[in-house]
């Protein structure tokens, strides 16, 4: 389920709004310990020092690959490959037309409609709405 949205220009780079992006969850997170720590899974369009040293100041422990290195040859045996949830969560958005094309001047305005229609998602997932 989406947790947080951050908008940005189409120009812009995902790796920019991730400061944003982080800051912007609703939920309070539980204070992660040794035992039970959190992690920020990325590809490798994240690989920068800023995503870096932003996931650390949260306190999350970052996993994202570098650069330059071949994928990962270990794979997850009998299970759906996890992009695969994120590829239907944007499918799921795209539902609505009026997200597919921004026609709203101001950014206040997608970003209300692009929060409804998460809470939308969110609550067809969850079996609330047919």
């Amino acid at each position: 389920m989406p947790l947080a949205v951050a908008i940005g220009g189409a120009n812009v780079h995902d790796q920019k709004l991730v400061t944003e992006t982080l800051s912007s969850i609703p939920v309070k997170r539980p204070r992660p310990t040794p035992r039970k720590r959190q992690h920020l899974c990325a590809d490798k369009g994240y690989d920068a020092k800023a995503v870096r040293t932003a996931a650390r100041r949260r306190r999350y422990q970052e996993h994202i690959p570098k650069k330059g290195e071949p994928a990962s040859t270990r794979g997850r045996r009998k299970a759906k490959a996890r992009r695969w949830v994120v590829e239907r969560t944007h499918s799921w958005t795209n539902r609505a037309r009026r997200l597919l094309t921004r026609w709203e001047k101001k950014a206040a305005n997608y970003l209300a409609f692009v929060q409804l229609q998460f809470a939308l998602t969110s609550l067809r997932a969850a079996g609330v709405l047919g």
